[in-house]
């Protein structure tokens, strides 16, 4: 182990997962104990949540080999914050890749608080249009928006169908009615739904740990995909289901479909639900981010899903929690910050008027790992005691874990030459790039994929 904050996370997060709190003496962790500056510690924060995830991953793997030895990890500070800057740090060669960012999204200054608007989809770009007025730039935008009560303007974007958030600090998040909900959401939390027979089989020592395990992903943006990716990245069989012709954010797409399979599914559709019931018969594992109410409108809930496969994990994530009236908001990591007093903190620490976030979205890529970690000691428990496992991940969860560790702002910002994480070069639809490799070892060896990334709906709705 290195310092006592990753020893507290670490053992913080093994208890989430239901974890026995002795394998954690199989994780060892090297680097430097401080990579990305932040005013919270955002480093221990990356390399423990990967910690848990390799960690599940080799409880599973030491019992479908019904190995005498425990498989051991490794977890390097350097290629943890790698992992969570990976977007940043993917690199086409020979080709480009859009921004990350809609013109129009970002943080804008009302009467009374600053906002940020998240307008990457067109539809919540319209959301904003909508109650603010068209505008053709940010100047004017901001010039629509600077007289607005921030608060009234939050609820109408959301009213609208858009996404936005405050910032506030965290005194008054904790006095808002989501703050107070949401005041112990823990980041992941594991839920035994009913017994059933375990369905995979033991595997050789030199497999991969999820070999012949099928997961169904509704999944988008980061955290879920991060998630399914580190899981495919292991054995498993991922299938991602989008909506015909959905267009997801293009600069995302090189990391978060590779490994996978994807193809589009209209769930509205007598054909499609037939293929989406079979593929859940089929399914070990399904992920999804959609909204408890989303999911209702299709008809789709957990008894549906036990009726059709009792033995299914379901593991799902959300913005702002699983209480309050805001568990069904729409959100993002950027919003989040704002909402829950991360981005005052940084603002406060660095004595800005302005947002000050973390440098990575760290909840999003935290709350992957985890869910792939739940998802793995889920699989664990089925395979041990034939225990099914609802799966809820938040946002808001790993915020409040975040924020009890103190980070270290006065440190540089990472350089080329202080933080040269270890690229490797693997093909995608587009071309070549250099990527991130999939963090940790287990017994020494990375995982790799073997699906190039490339666009959504390129592969038949089946395994």
């Amino acid at each position: 182990m290195k310092s006592k904050v990753y020893q507290q996370f670490t053992s913080s997060f093994w208890n989430y997962l239901n974890g026995d709190p002795t394998l954690t003496a199989n994780i060892k962790y090297t680097g430097p104990e401080q990579i990305l500056p932040s005013v919270f510690d955002v480093t221990a924060f990356a390399t423990t949540t990967i910690g848990a995830a390799n960690l599940a991953m080799a409880e599973l793997k030491s019992l479908r080999t019904h190995s005498a030895n425990f498989c051991q990890v490794e977890v390097d500070t350097i290629e943890a914050s790698a992992a969570f800057k990976s977007d940043s740090l993917f690199k086409p060669i020979g080709w480009d890749l859009p921004s990350p960012w809609d013109a129009f999204a970002g943080d804008y200054q009302c009467s009374n608080f600053w906002i940020r608007l998240h307008t990457n989809y067109s539809y919540h770009r319209d959301a904003v249009f909508k109650v603010i007025g068209n505008a053709t730039d940010r100047r004017e935008l901001a010039k629509n928006i600077i007289n607005w009560d921030a608060i009234k303007l939050e609820q109408a974007i959301v009213d609208a169908g858009g996404c936005c958030a405050l910032m506030y600090d965290k005194e008054t998040w904790i006095h808002h009615p989501q703050g107070l909900a949401s005041l112990d959401e823990a980041p992941i939390k594991l839920t035994p739904l009913r017994n059933a027979k375990a369905t995979f089989e033991q595997i050789a020592a030199e497999d991969l740990p999820l070999k012949g395990i099928r997961v169904l992903d509704l999944t988008r943006v980061i955290a879920g995909p991060v998630c399914t990716k580190f899981l495919s990245a292991h054995g498993a069989q991922v299938l991602r289901i989008d909506p015909p012709h959905f267009q997801e954010v293009m600069a995302l797409l090189p990391e978060t479909t590779v490994g996978k399979k994807r193809a589009f599914l209209d769930l509205t559709s007598i054909e499609g639900r037939n293929t989406f019931e079979k593929l859940l018969k089929e399914s070990h594992v399904f992920v999804h981010g959609l909204r408890p109410d989303a999911l209702e409108k299709l008809g789709i809930n957990l008894d549906y899903i036990a009726q059709i496969n009792p033995q299914l994990i379901v593991a799902t994530l959300n913005a702002y929690g699983w209480n309050g009236p805001w568990k069904w908001r729409r959100g993002f990591d950027s919003l989040v910050q704002m909402s829950c007093g991360i981005a005052a903190a940084g603002a406060q620490y660095k004595k800005s008027a302005k947002p000050i976030p973390l440098p990575v979205q760290a909840l999003d890529h935290g709350i992957g790992y985890l869910l792939a970690a739940g998802v793995c000691r889920s699989l664990s428990e089925i395979y041990r005691d034939n225990k099914v496992n609802t799966i809820n991940a938040s946002l808001i969860g790993a915020a409040n874990s975040l924020q009890q560790y103190p980070g270290d702002f006065e440190i540089d910002a990472p350089s080329n030459s202080r933080f040269s994480p270890n690229l490797i070069e693997e093909n995608t639809f587009w071309g070549p790039a250099l990527r991130v490799r999939c963090p940790g070892t287990i017994n020494g060896k990375h995982a790799q994929w073997i699906i190039p990334a490339g666009p959504l709906g390129q592969d038949a709705p089946h395994f």
